[in-house]
């Protein structure tokens, strides 16, 4: 590769966001960890560093407009105009339809949704102008649907579609869209799933990975590691696509 791409990385403080961003510094990407707390991505920004990667911490919501011009701009003055986007911000507010409240389902629709849609339209100008670009979105197997995530489902089924569609406009200016659905990965998001459900952690991975082919449950570096195909400059023929990493079938 004969130039440094940046890469930004939504949800990156944390969990599967800061896997893949490490993951990208490794493959030698400049990365932008983007984050709620800026403070929060700290850490894992020190760890990128010490590996001799290059780094960025940036604090913003990603479903606020003027804030993410704001920090994508301050992306490509600081680390170089961005062609790499990995959509990872996200949250959870489970519940049964009827207990779900309007402000349950607007909060995650923010994020999820509106979050991708305001990151993408502020990077692709940078994608079509260089003339190559990869944009990874986060689905997940709950697109499927789910019992007690009515919102995080209709969301997640929505970035597919989401993706497909960018797939489709953005593939002439050598932009790729793809997503990635994992299934149950260990992460501060499921181990909150197995507290509202009110069991521990160990006996709620034991339960799902029970019911995993390959006998475990999924980490952020196997996630990471799907991420890093689909933004390789060898994946320019693979767009459009949803890829479940998942331990098994799914869709």
């Amino acid at each position: 590769m004969t130039t440094t791409r940046t890469a930004i990385v939504t949800g990156a403080a944390r969990g599967i966001g800061a896997g893949v961003a490490q993951r990208l510094a490794a493959d030698g990407l400049a990365v932008a960890l983007v984050d709620l707390d800026e403070s929060a991505c700290k850490p894992v920004v020190e760890r990128i560093e010490a590996a001799g990667g290059r780094a960025l911490a940036v604090g913003v919501d990603v479903s606020d407009e003027p804030g993410v011009q704001t920090a994508v701009q301050r992306i490509a003055e600081e680390l170089g105009d961005p062609t790499v986007l990995v959509n990872n911000a996200g949250i959870i507010r489970d519940n049964l339809l009827f207990k779900m409240t309007a402000t349950d389902w607007d909060a995650v629709m923010n994020v999820h949704l509106r979050g991708s849609f305001l990151m993408s339209r502020a990077v692709q100008s940078y994608m079509t102008k260089a003339g190559w670009g990869r944009i990874v979105n986060l689905s997940s197997t709950s697109a499927l649907g789910n019992k007690g995530q009515a919102n995080y489902a209709a969301a997640k089924a929505g970035l597919q579609g989401f993706t497909k569609t960018l797939a489709l406009e953005l593939g002439k200016f050598g932009v790729t869209a793809n997503a990635i659905a994992p299934g149950f990965v260990e992460t501060e998001m499921t181990a909150a799933t197995a507290q509202r459900m009110g069991m521990s952690f160990d006996d709620f991975r034991k339960a799902v990975t029970a019911q995993i082919p390959v006998a475990r449950s999924g980490l952020p570096k196997d996630i990471a590691h799907a991420v890093s195909f689909f933004v390789s400059e060898d994946a320019g023929y693979v767009s459009g696509q949803v890829l479940y990493v998942a331990g098994g079938p799914q869709a």
